[in-house]
């Protein structure tokens, strides 16, 4: 993989800037982190050379300093919001997330229930947490929020809200999602530590839109794709334009609400410390795109993925036309079709030739492999047979699954399990290639290539069943699907 971003230079310019930043307000910083702390995977897609851990790394760099608050909404709490990319709730993901930044050696100082208003299942989370001796706070819903900024920065606003406890320079609020009420919990700190005559200072780590590249660079488009269903828009900021004459982007939320911080900070400390978004943030990212090309390409692939992942959503009906219109303006934007995903026309080509589902696969260096529907396997478990086979330099015709690991399976399928499809998984398929390896030396030799898969790019002709889809996913790759079902096929 051509690389198109420079990780350690990456790791080195932020958490430097962060230092400054806590600096620049006497050594106390609240800051307010947008996207994932680790697992970032669009990241590292969009900027290749960008490890999905790598802002988690740059924290660790600042481990001494920083202790971090993770956020979470009692609403989130009360309807229990699933983590898209997990399927996990997102209570159950803040223990991920501290177990997590524990392993790493980083402080988890408190979690903060955010628009609280009594709901019982947020109480029943607090204690939950509080048996684990993790200290709980509380905020609550303010009305009027955020436009009286008058209610809002009031003993009766924020005032009501617990005052979290900190200890450190560095206080990183972040939260299992978007919407958690991470800037209202900065804020409310910020009123809070004034109260008390302490001084400290609010900043944003936002990884995209990356303010210091084009409004229309595909980096900042996959960004706009990922983020479809909040309905984002990335823009030219007009504040920071007005205040220093720079084309600089950031996006709608941040610049609609600016005026109202602005109020805020008023309000809290007499005056604004910022004259722009983009002057909160304090992302660096821009600034180690070492290879534009490979980062625009990168970006457009990533542009191509989520427009198929809004179509599979709209076909299992809990997805929306408008997200799907908005990223096809997207791809017209990028100047990309669908066929510039090389496994696309080659999947459907597939199908077309054998008149069943099939899958293509694209290997690191462009070549392309095929799956095609069997009666004893599945397109994409051939599709992954298949590339493993390629990968370890096997010829096509030799059998690495023995009958005798294939046969008690099928029989499990049909015989105990009452399943009428005797076509193994892709699950199933490495059970019995491990199965074979025992004695079989080229099924080793395949076995042996599953780290390579890592980032292929796959593309399924129907959408696949979540055990399928589930493997590919652990397996690294990245799979787009048609949003058709399977037809059933005669034998069944």
């Amino acid at each position: 993989m051509k690389l198109g971003f420079d990780n350690e230079k990456y790791l080195s310019m932020q958490s430097e800037h962060i230092r400054k930043r806590i600096s620049q307000f006497g050594n106390k910083l609240y800051l307010e982190f947008g996207g994932k702390l680790f697992d970032d995977y669009h990241a590292s897609r969009v900027l290749p050379g960008f490890e999905p851990d790598s802002k988690l790394r740059m924290l660790m760099q600042l481990s001494e300093q920083a202790e971090i608050v993770i956020v979470i909404s009692a609403a989130d709490i009360e309807k229990n919001k699933i983590r898209g990319d997990l399927g996990i709730t997102y209570d159950e993901d803040v223990f991920r997330l501290m177990e997590a930044f524990t392993a790493r050696g980083l402080y988890v100082g408190s979690v903060c229930i955010t628009q609280y208003s009594g709901q019982e299942s947020a109480d029943l989370f607090r204690k939950r947490l509080e048996k684990l001796g993790i200290p709980v706070y509380r905020h609550y819903l303010i009305p009027g929020y955020p436009n009286n900024t008058s209610l809002i920065v009031s003993d009766e606003g924020y005032g009501k809200n617990d005052y979290i406890k900190t200890s450190r320079p560095l206080v990183v609020i972040t939260a299992p999602g978007p919407g958690s009420g991470k800037m209202a919990t900065c804020l409310s700190q910020l009123y809070h530590e004034y109260k008390r005559g302490i001084t400290a200072g609010y900043a944003k780590f936002e990884t995209f839109p990356i303010w210091n590249i084009p409004l229309k660079h595909p980096v900042n488009l996959a960004y706009e794709a990922a983020t479809a269903d909040l309905n984002d828009v990335n823009m030219i900021d007009p504040f920071h334009m007005e205040a220093y004459g720079v084309t600089t982007v950031n996006y709608n939320r941040d610049v609609e609400i600016f005026p109202v911080l602005q109020a805020m900070f008023e309000k809290i400390i007499g005056s604004c410390p910022y004259k722009s978004p983009t002057d909160m943030g304090v992302n660096m990212a821009g600034n180690c795109i070492v290879d534009n090309a490979v980062c625009k390409e990168a970006s457009r692939q990533e542009i191509i993925r989520r427009y198929y992942k809004s179509m599979n959503a709209l076909a299992l009906g809990n997805g929306k036309e408008e997200e799907v219109y908005k990223i096809q303006l997207l791809l017209q934007q990028a100047h990309v079709t669908l066929s510039d995903r090389k496994a696309v026309p080659a999947a459907l080509a597939e199908e077309t030739r054998t008149g069943a589902p099939a899958g293509a696969l694209e290997l690191p260096d462009g070549r392309i492999v095929l799956g095609k529907t069997s009666e004893l396997l599945g397109a994409s478990s051939a599709l992954l047979l298949n590339a493993l086979k390629e990968l370890a330099g096997i010829p096509h015709e030799h059998k690495v699954i023995s009958p005798e690991a294939l046969l008690p399976i099928q029989e499990l399928k049909i015989k105990y399990l009452g399943s009428k499809n005797p076509r193994l998984h892709t699950d199933e398929t490495l059970i019995a290639l491990s199965i074979s390896a025992a004695a079989n030396r080229e099924a080793r030799m395949a076995l042996e290539q599953l780290k390579k898969l890592k980032g292929c790019q796959v593309h399924s002709s129907v959408m696949l069943s979540p055990v399928d889809i589930s493997e590919l996913r652990r397996l690294g790759v990245e799979l787009t699907m048609e949003s058709k079902t399977e037809k059933k096929p005669v034998y069944q």
